[in-house]
């Protein structure tokens, strides 16, 4: 099987991602080998291949980020999204 090629340029942190834009989860870092949060941030639902979007930002654009992956939405710390990667919709 051929891997497939996506521009860097749609690749991106959660975090980064543009208010109402869809993206795909490509991975969730972790900042060490115990890392509870990127566990949690999996448990959750934040898995490869799982859509999502940014639905609403905290004022003046700032924390908290109103997540939704799949049908259910999250609030998470701009730290937090900044650990989710993901690959914006064409």
């Amino acid at each position: 099987m051929q891997a497939t090629f996506i521009p860097a340029s749609r690749r991106v942190r959660l975090s980064e991602l543009p208010k109402g834009v869809s993206a795909v989860v490509d991975e969730v870092s972790d900042l060490h080998e115990t890392d509870l949060i990127a566990q949690h941030l999996r448990v959750l639902g934040f898995v490869p291949g799982e859509s999502v979007r940014i639905v609403a930002l905290g004022p003046w654009g700032s924390t908290p980020l109103l997540v939704q992956i799949g049908s259910t939405r999250f609030a998470l710390r701009r730290t937090e999204a900044d650990r989710v990667n993901v690959i914006q919709d064409a």
